[in-house]
């Protein structure tokens, strides 16, 4: 691919959070850029009011007063049909409207301006990628034109093509789409450079807020391989939220004999009160969510314990286990081959998902020296510079990643020929005969 004049950027386009990265030549570093209100992640909001449009910290403050009007998870609708039973079943979920057009593409319904207004996931995706670029500018204090954006690796064509297109729609040539996993290996890579000798078998764990990707690479001079990969595109933080919002909901109409289910304002506090409580149980054994006047002037006050929460999701926690296991069988790898284990994504903090995993393991300590918020921008930020010809000091690396999905052609009726088994190296190309 040619390369690109003047700063390019690396964006991590989150589910629930989204992060931004420059490879800073001079201190011949990455710097993750921090936005207005000084955090270094962005969350992946935007919000229609009668007189604006707000995105990123300003559109989540005010969601539970303007629930209808506030879109989050664009991730988990991009590039997905409206029929997909994922988004039948997220829709009941989400307090913003979702229908289909006439192509069966889900499009969201929001009240801007007084005026109804209908908006694709790319470009709802497009206006979190344009504040990102804004967030660079404005620390850069020079146009921002080209980035590299990350997506998991378990996205299939049709997901990274609709990501490329919010790229394009933001005004962003959208130099690489590169998967998280491998990023995040970018990331460590560069932070072991110094003592890594000889060949290392790296197993990222990346655990996000709407998406689970896994990964096994290894590292050999300055050649990042990935051997296999697996996830869900529908497995996250979000989804720990959802077990206990539930089961708080059951709790509030048993102790007040009132359904909140159908009030999108009662479950947004409620929600925001989930996430607060999930953090919180990460070092406190535990809580209580306290939410005022919830519904009808109803207080609602209860402890919640880490115990409970994990029991609510122990299930969600077994199926991350799986994809584990998943991925080194398809590597041809032995657990005890693995050098090292990354954590990447916020949700990978629990506790239980980190002891599961590291009984998983044997009792492998995990590498805690990258920050599992940043590490896929910071990857990102370092593909971006290889692919910028005017960039100083870039670290000479190679990656080779793998097609995580198997690719094919359609044979009789809805089967399908493979020609590209998943995890072949790529780029690839391969003819079949008729």
């Amino acid at each position: 691919m040619a390369k690109n004049q003047g700063f390019a950027v690396g964006i991590d386009l989150g589910t629930t959070y989204s992060c931004v990265a420059v490879w800073q030549g001079q201190q011949n570093r990455v710097e993750i850029i921090h936005n207005d209100q000084g955090n270094r992640t962005t969350p992946s909001f935007v919000a229609f009011t009668d007189d604006q449009r707000l995105i990123g910290d300003a559109a989540k403050n005010q969601a539970a007063a303007n629930p209808e009007n506030t879109v989050f998870d664009a991730k988990r609708l991009i590039g997905r049909k409206y029929s997909d039973p994922t988004i039948q079943n997220d829709k009941m979920l989400w307090p913003f409207k979702v229908i289909a057009d006439n192509n069966d593409k889900p499009m969201i319904t929001v009240k801007y301006k007084g005026h109804e207004k209908l908006l694709s996931a790319e470009e709802v995706s497009s206006m979190i990628l344009m504040k990102m670029r804004e967030i660079a500018e404005a620390y850069l204090e020079t146009p921002v034109k080209s980035a590299v954006v990350t997506v998991p690796a378990y996205f299939n064509d049709s997901q990274r093509k609709a990501t490329i297109d919010a790229g394009t729609i933001a005004g962003l040539n959208v130099m690489r789409i590169i998967n998280e996993p491998t990023a995040a290996a970018i990331a460590y890579g560069l932070d072991k450079r110094i003592n890594c000798v000889g060949e290392r078998n790296i197993f990222i764990f990346d655990l996000g807020g709407g998406t689970f990707d896994v990964s096994l690479l290894t590292i050999k001079d300055k050649v990042f391989q990935v051997k296999a990969t697996a996830g869900n595109t529908h497995l996250g933080g979000e989804d720990f939220d959802n077990r206990m919002v539930n089961y708080l909901v059951q709790e509030f109409k048993r102790m007040n004999k009132v359904d909140i289910s159908g009030n999108p304002r009662a479950l947004r506090r409620l929600r925001t009160a989930c996430e607060k409580v999930k953090r919180t149980l990460s070092f406190a054994v535990t809580t209580t969510i306290e939410v005022d006047s919830l519904s009808k002037g109803i207080d609602f006050c209860i402890s919640i314990t880490r115990a409970k929460f994990q029991e609510l999701n122990m299930d969600l926690f077994e199926e991350c286990l799986k994809t584990v296991n998943k991925c080194l069988t398809d590597a041809k790898t032995d657990k005890s081959s693995v050098h090292d284990v990354v954590l990447v994504g916020g949700s990978s903090r629990i506790p239980k998902v980190q002891e599961l995993l590291q009984e998983f393991f044997e009792g492998k300590d995990f590498c805690k020296s990258i920050n599992p918020d940043e590490a896929v921008a910071y990857g990102a930020a370092v593909q971006a510079a290889l692919l910028s010809d005017d960039i100083q000091n870039v670290p000479n690396l190679v990656l080779l990643d793998v097609a995580p999905l198997s690719l094919g052609i359609s044979t009789k009726g809805d089967l399908m020929s493979v020609v590209i088994p998943r995890n072949t190296t790529i780029p690839v190309k391969r003819t079949q005969g008729r």
